[in-house]
């Protein structure tokens, strides 16, 4: 027998691992299917062949298929050698199962619609704080590297809180009515601001006013994101954190940044709690009626709170919201007018106020200087309004699509509410023709407007990020501009420190003084004189040894002409025709000597301080 013929009793099987191959086109046509040989027979199906007899020639001999069986093939019995070319078999056989002739069916799974939740995400919430961290760290950072010596208004307000922690703590007598003039308690902030400057000094007091800037911050991405969404709130608070009115009021010692805090947190209140029982709006009234006491013109933004208090809750409440509305309006009213018939401060509300005297500055400078220090970010917001009447839709999600949003003439009297606040400082100011104030009630406004400025932003990149360099070019030129701004605002006033140094060795709790700023040598020479010993180039009266009265510019010639004041400072700055008045009066003066003139440079320019001591 030749070695290399087959076994009679083996067949090769279409899936046996040991069969011979044979060339390719035996096994497949063209058109892929294996062609039939001659008493072949086959299923047409997919996946298997019946197990049927076939012929398949080999060496001129037909042999017979033996059907497959799955057990160990019978080993052929003789010598050994006569068997050493066979194939090896298996120890064990797979058996082939019919597979039907029915296509498969395939189950494709359901795509979902988007590919990111709606819903809040702990994920998404730690990414924003993390971003809100950062544009805080930027606030703070702009804020804490403006420098200067105390303002009159932040040396005015400490020593006030000074002599009023004295007046509680020992029984001092104050030496001035402060509630009389302040736009302010003087029970209040300056109290607050007065303890941490006795311990921290200049510093520490306007690092409290930091403080609550970084917080109003927080507030109003907590507030705008509970309005609208993540997005929006970062943009909005980035937006207000680089502000000149909110660079400059975190590091001003003034109670500005204390009345922003409460007023965001009384809106706060309001928009938290719209889904709240109506009777829980009312822990927004005494933080809002606490910020009116803090700076009575924080008064004019407690109607926007009070509409907002109806907005936010209509789509939850519908009718109720006006029940709501109602409610917050009663209990703040019935708190100020507790606290007007209470207190002696409606004399500070009347003069800093509803009876604030009228100035020069004209509606076209009012306006250039509005628009330059907000102009740009109310204008965003106002976009943002716009946008927001149009689409309501404020996620991107295609869910959202089937979400119910507030109609439109809810979401215009938003924004209306919202960007409209911006602009009642400013008109105001302009009824009453100042300036002073102005950049940092356009502050105040621009709180209210920054949700939709930050609409306005989101708007401006599109969805998923789409054009984000439109965002940063914004953000960008508002930076640029609250840089530059603060930076002049913290240098319009001249260093005072050599001046302090040159007429501390004149002063003491006897004397009496005049000088163009008197509330700067009050703050930092406190402990040897009081308030009552300085006078200020803005009124004077004045009775000469004979009993004759003297008002105006003829008191202050006749005050030094008969050598009233123990020493005499100027800046040419403050009030430069009275400067002029008392710097001639000294001329020829025997009473007087120049003791020193001391140049400075302020953001407007050169000057000097010129100060006279009396010698007789």
């Amino acid at each position: 027998m030749n070695s290399n013929s087959r076994h009679e009793h083996y067949t090769p099987q279409p899936y046996d691992p040991y069969a011979e191959e044979e060339p390719a086109s035996t096994w497949f046509n063209s058109d892929g299917r294996r062609p039939q040989q001659q008493g072949q027979a086959y299923d047409d199906g997919r996946y298997g062949y019946q197990q049927e007899q076939y012929q398949e020639p080999y060496q001129d001999q037909q042999y017979q298929q033996d059907p497959y069986v799955t057990q160990i093939p019978q080993q052929p019995q003789g010598r050994h050698e006569d068997h050493a070319d066979q194939p090896t078999y298996a120890l064990r056989t797979v058996q082939y199962q019919q597979v039907p002739d029915a296509e498969p069916e395939y189950h494709i799974p359901e795509t979902p619609e988007a590919g990111w939740e709606m819903a809040a995400s702990r994920r998404r919430a730690w990414v924003s704080r993390v971003v809100l961290l950062c544009i805080m760290a930027i606030q703070a950072a702009l804020s804490l590297r403006l420098s200067n010596t105390a303002f009159q208004d932040e040396a005015l307000y400490l020593a006030a809180g000074h002599a009023q922690l004295d007046h509680l703590l020992n029984g001092t007598e104050l030496p001035r009515d402060y509630a009389a003039y302040f736009s302010g308690s003087p029970q209040l902030y300056p109290v607050l601001a007065a303890i941490v400057d006795a311990k921290f000094g200049l510093a520490g007091a306007r690092t409290l006013s930091l403080f609550f800037m970084l917080c109003a911050t927080g507030l109003l991405y907590s507030f705008t994101r509970r309005l609208f969404n993540e997005r929006a709130a970062l943009a909005a608070a980035a937006l207000f954190a680089v502000l000149q009115s909110t660079v400059v009021m975190g590091y001003f010692a003034t109670y500005d940044a204390a009345a922003v805090l409460l007023l965001a947190l009384t809106t706060w209140i309001v928009v938290r709690t719209d889904r709240a029982p109506v009777i829980a709006v009312l822990l927004a009234a005494p933080f809002g009626v606490l910020a009116v006491g803090v700076k009575y013109a924080s008064a004019l933004y407690l109607p926007t709170i009070v509409v907002l208090a109806l907005l936010t809750a209509w789509p939850h409440k519908g009718g109720k919201a006006f029940v709501r509305m109602v409610v917050l309006a009663l209990g703040i009213g019935a708190l100020l007018a507790a606290g007007m018939y209470t207190t002696d401060l409606m004399a500070g509300v009347r003069q800093t106020t509803t009876d604030r005297a009228h100035g020069t500055d004209t509606v076209e400078f009012l306006l250039e200087q509005t628009a330059k220090w907000g102009g740009l970010m109310f204008l965003t917001a106002v976009g943002g309004a716009i946008s927001y009447v149009r689409r309501s839709r404020m996620n991107e999600s295609p869910l959202a699509l089937r979400l119910g949003n507030p109609g439109w003439r809810w979401r215009a009297l938003l924004g209306l509410v919202l960007c409209g606040t911006a602009v009642l400082a400013p008109a105001y100011q302009i009824h009453l023709g100042t300036v002073v104030s102005l950049f940092k009630h356009v502050g105040f406004g621009l709180l209210f407007a920054a949700p939709m400025a930050g609409v306005g932003v989101s708007r401006l990149m599109g969805a998923h990020f789409r054009y984000p360099q439109l965002g940063i070019m914004l953000w960008t030129a508002v930076l640029c501009l609250g840089i530059q701004q603060a930076d002049w605002r913290f240098d319009i006033w001249p260093n005072s420190t050599k001046m302090i140094n040159a007429i501390e060795p004149h002063v003491d709790s006897k004397g009496e003084y005049l000088a163009s700023t008197p509330e700067v040598p009050v703050y930092y020479l406190y402990d040897k004189s009081s308030h009552r010993q300085w006078h200020s180039l803005f009124g004077m009266e004045y009775k000469d040894a004979k009993g004759k009265y003297y008002g105006g510019d003829e008191a202050y010639k006749a005050a030094v002409k008969a050598g009233k004041f123990d020493l005499i400072v100027l800046d040419g700055l403050t009030n430069p025709r009275v400067d002029d008045i008392i710097a001639a009066a000294t001329k020829g003066n025997s009473h007087y000597r120049l003791l020193a003139e001391i140049p400075f440079r302020n953001a407007n320019g050169t000057s000097e301080y010129r100060i006279w001591i009396k010698t007789s």
